[in-house]
């Protein structure tokens, strides 16, 4: 059951002007402690963890096109603290049930002369990090403006080791992670994940960007991180008015990199679910005419090999059918496809024409005569001048038809080839997108998206996106080194959900010479563990499928859970997680690690005490090899309990995906 809100207002109203002395509120359990002081009329903030320096003092503010900056010439006029503990259900995902529980300093300025303006600063302290936002109340020197920069600072107190890819390129997010200290860091997206010199893990990213660009981090002297807000292309950060409410900017701390997975905090900052029919939003797993024509099997346009024929998806819907996997992704259906689509250039695509090739209504009625049903597909190829003036109609055949799931892509390196996909229109962009999925009952997954920063909390539509390197790139290019599905649970899906469309058993690619995946089998049926989607893709091919031993865990492992814990884990070295079924007692663990061989120990207490389980265990084979056997599995059971210390050995490059289901 949902706790009942247990929300307690206390307010300590303080008139001060213009002080150095320091503001301070700490967390529920005292760990965390935020400092907030005005140094010489400019505010500043500091952040400690267990007394440990975390955060120096940085610098906070605005600069603002043909207006004063507002950083600084303040004075406090009043502060007001409050608590807050609740515990909400999410409608899916890595956990049922998520406490909120935080305390909340507000700090109001006002600049002491000139205009007088004002601004108000908000802090949470978690038990596990810090959020803050700005937020300027409406008044008549502000009713319209745009911001230059956020002079937003993250002044670290260490030169710290960094995950980070590298903003503006024309891939987007679609890039390895690199590792260096922070000194060495270019401009860089966020999550930015970072190993302190102290020993604690602290990942920066932001919350509830609504109306506003995102930000990436630009790495300066002194290790001082600062807030680069992505520019339109007149250069401006964000054209708004008062009042306004900025993203909060999160800052989340673990004393072991394991526990950023399990910090919700992101989650929390967001509002709670808008949407009142949930019905069409069902987690599952899903197939595609998707890997063939990234391995060259089929093509994505009209073509003597196009896969998007109603033959191919009869075929693909029989097989579905057969296995009762419920969804199935069909690209390239529509009108508009060429050999060049993936240009950078304003490329157009109907999307309510079929090909001559495929019958859309022919091929919904045969998949709902057999328990399949289409995951629509709308690739904008960036050109949403085209995009929006047929999204309507788009929409409406696919509710017309009775499609409740839909994959939007955005490929191309800017929008309208004009505009960043992660700045203000970007961002405006995606979420009137999202809306209108949700007025026409669609589950999305957004390909080449605007980073989550936790919006299916409200809007629980949103259920997975790319924005990060997936599977597609093992298909035409050098591919994903193994210690990629190592690094992303710390880095890319700390912001949330990913479609990495694991599931290829054909590792060496039949179809691609000189292709390959850079894994072991066992390592592709974990990755459905340590990956979160609550849409996830089965992405190989039905004859690699069929009568394959390890069909059975891709079949029997959920995508919806009850509860999320890590066991063992180390930044791009190796990851274990256990995952408990939503609807079952049922507990998945999933276990990968980077090129090097593993050997290690697990205790299972996170099974229910006093029950016996039967483990189903995929492992990697005792023969396998990541170079030359990779596909050696054994797959073996036995039984296990609360007191069992299993024993976990990894190929290089490879993994491990385990079931336990309670012994009757």
């Amino acid at each position: 059951m949902i706790k009942k809100i247990l929300f307690a207002l206390f307010v300590a109203f303080i008139m001060a002007s213009c002080s150095s002395k320091d503001i301070t509120i700490t967390s529920p359990d005292e760990n965390v402690k935020v400092a907030f002081a005005l140094n010489e009329s400019k505010p500043v903030y500091s952040v400690k963890y267990k007394g440990k320096d975390v955060v120096l003092n940085s610098s906070m503010g605005f600069v603002l096109k043909d207006k004063a900056p507002l950083t600084g010439n303040f004075k406090i006029t009043q502060t007001k603290t409050s608590k807050y503990d609740n515990t909400w259900e999410q409608v899916w995902g890595e956990k049922q049930f998520i406490r909120n529980h935080y305390n909340e300093l507000q700090i109001d300025l006002q600049e002491v002369d000139g205009d007088q303006r004002k601004m108000s600063v908000f802090f949470r302290a978690f038990d596990n990090g810090v959020a803050f936002r700005y937020e300027i109340p409406e008044q008549e020197s502000l009713e319209k403006f745009v911001i230059m920069d956020e002079v937003t600072e993250f002044t670290m107190a260490g030169d710290h080791i960094a995950w980070w890819i590298k903003a503006y390129q024309s891939d987007r997010y679609e890039y390895l992670f690199t590792e260096s200290t922070i000194s060495e860091m270019d401009t860089v997206h966020t999550p930015l994940t970072m190993e302190t010199t102290d020993g604690l893990y602290v990942s920066l990213h932001e919350a509830n960007l609504i109306d506003y660009a995102s930000y990436a981090v630009i790495s300066k002297p002194d290790n001082k991180l600062v807030t680069g807000l992505v520019p339109w292309s007149d250069g401006t950060k964000v054209k708004t008015g008062a009042p306004l409410k900025t993203p909060w900017r999160t800052i989340q701390i673990a004393e072991n990199p394991g526990d950023l997975i399990t910090n919700y905090m992101v989650l929390n900052l967001n509002e709670p679910n808008k949407l009142e029919d949930l019905s069409y939003i069902k987690p599952s797993k899903y197939m595609g005419i998707w890997w063939g024509m990234h391995i060259g099997k089929y093509t994505f346009w009209e073509s003597p090999d196009l896969g998007a024929t109603t033959e191919n998806a009869k075929m693909y819907i029989d097989f579905a059918s057969e296995q009762g996997v419920p969804l199935l992704l069909i690209e390239g259906w529509n009108k508009g496809w060429t050999p060049q689509w993936y240009m950078n250039r304003m490329h157009k695509f109907s999307f309510t024409e079929s090909v001559d090739a495929f019958d859309l209504e022919e091929v919904v009625e045969y998949g709902k005569e057999r328990g399949v049903n289409l995951i629509g597909y709308h690739e904008t190829g960036s050109n949403l001048i085209s995009y929006l003036d047929q999204v309507d109609d788009g929409f409406a055949l696919y509710r017309d038809l009775g499609i409740h799931d839909i994959k939007i892509g955005q490929v191309g390196s800017k929008l309208n080839m004009k505009e960043w996909h992660h700045g203000q229109f970007g961002v405006n962009y995606y979420r009137t997108i999202l809306k209108k999925a949700a007025e026409n009952k669609l589950a999305v997954n957004f390909h080449e998206p605007i980073k989550d920063t936790g919006e299916r909390r409200t809007y629980p539509n949103m259920m997975t996106r790319e924005g990060g390197r997936g599977m597609e790139y093992d298909a035409w290019s050098d591919g994903n080194p193994p210690s990629h599905l190592a690094t992303i649970p710390f880095t890319r899906l700390l912001a949330g959900p990913m479609d990495f469309t694991p599931g290829i058993f054909d590792i060496m690619i039949k179809y691609r010479e000189g292709r390959r995946v850079h894994t072991t089998l066992a390592k592709q049926l974990a990755a459905y563990v340590v990956v979160l989607s609550p849409t996830q893709m089965m992405a190989g091919l039905p004859e690699n499928y069929e009568g394959h031993p390890a069909l059975k865990f891709l079949l029997d492992v959920p995508v919806d859970w009850f509860d999320t814990k890590v066991l063992n884990a180390e930044i791009g070295e190796f990851i274990t997680i256990v995952r408990k079924d939503k609807k079952s007692d049922d507990w998945y663990l999933g276990s990968v690690t980077n090129e090097e061989a593993r050997d290690f120990t697990v205790d299972l207490s996170f099974l229910d005490e006093g029950k016996k389980y039967k483990a189903e265990i995929y492992a990697d084979g005792e023969d396998c090899d990541l170079e030359t056997n990779p596909t050696a599995l054994d797959i073996s059971e036995k039984v296990v309990d609360t007191e069992t210390q299993l024993n976990i050995k990894l190929a290089a490059g490879g993994g491990q995906a385990i079931r336990f289901t309670p012994v009757q």
